[in-house]
């Protein structure tokens, strides 16, 4: 059977309105849902007077006119990005320009992506972070710290942050409620992944609030099932090898049978991410170097 993730997706919010989910926890969710982004992105602000913004999201004039009448009158001192993705990081720059402060957020640049299977939320080539931040660099403000964690997987240099007074991690798509996340190689690396899933696991957070959807309020036996999902999306993929399906658009179908066929391409990718682990393992061959095209084998 299937590992059943115990996914979490009721969420009640209203676009552009600002709601205080914690006591040092603020949301505001933009107004572009989608397959990718569900009901959209969520930006969190921390903290009260003194306060930091996480993943200003897309560069939208309606929100960020929202995120400047909600922040009047109070200080920013920094805006955090856990990744540089379309709908993450593209009002990143322009929110910090208009508060007077630096953006933050992991130095490491992206891999570009070559494939005729492309994905819906791509990259955003043109982000650079002010400053970049290394795992467990502490951003601190009036009465809170962030520790960023440094999660590569979804992207090379994906960073979750960590509120230490309340023992909860923003982990952007990194680990999400409502879905599983995309790995889409070169950048995307499923070894990675799955270390930065133990990495987060051994950390004991009380709630996980990604980006986009609900917080996780369960975060142990959740990021246990996603885990656990990740390795049986493998023993799939080696069953279909065993049935003769050579190719992973020819797997796709059968392995993503119940979900949106909308999500199939990004599908494509986070198994070519799975079959480049079995290659680098040894347990796959295929002809050439792994891509969505080659043609795959078991070597036992």
């Amino acid at each position: 059977m299937p590992v059943a993730i115990p996914y979490v997706r009721e969420i009640q919010f209203e676009y552009g309105k600002v709601e205080q989910v914690s006591p040092l926890i603020r949301r505001v969710i933009a107004n572009n849902p989608g397959p990718f982004t569900y009901t959209g992105t969520g930006v969190y602000i921390i903290g009260h007077g003194d306060v930091c913004v996480i993943d200003p999201g897309p560069d939208l004039v309606e929100h960020f006119e929202a995120l400047k009448q909600i922040l009047a009158g109070e200080t920013v001192s920094h805006v955090l990005v856990t990744h540089s993705h379309m709908d993450h990081s593209p009002l990143a720059h322009p929110l910090a320009r208009w508060a007077g402060c630096s953006v933050l957020a992991s130095g490491e640049a992206p891999l570009p992506t070559e494939s005729e299977v492309r994905l819906e939320a791509g990259d955003d080539t043109q982000f650079r972070p002010d400053s970049a931040l290394h795992d467990g660099t502490l951003i601190q403000g009036d009465g809170w710290t962030l520790e960023a964690i440094a999660t590569p997987g979804h992207t090379s240099g994906h960073m979750c942050y960590a509120l230490l007074e309340e023992n909860c991690l923003f982990s952007g798509d990194h680990i999400m409620g409502w879905s599983t996340t995309v790995i889409s190689p070169p950048d995307g690396d499923m070894d990675a992944y799955l270390t930065s899933l133990d990495k987060i696991a051994a950390r004991n957070f009380a709630t996980i609030w990604p980006t986009h959807g609900p917080p996780i309020r369960e975060p142990g036996p959740f990021v246990a099932a996603y885990r656990d999902h990740r390795l049986d999306r493998e023993a799939q993929i080696l069953a279909c090898l065993e049935q003769g399906r050579a190719t992973i658009k020819e797997m796709v179908p059968i392995m993503y049978a119940a979900v949106d066929q909308r999500l199939w391409p990004a599908a494509c990718h986070s198994v070519m991410a799975h079959m480049t682990r079995l290659v680098r393992h040894g347990h796959v061959a295929c002809d050439g170097a792994p891509s969505i095209d080659a043609h795959y084998w078991r070597t036992n």
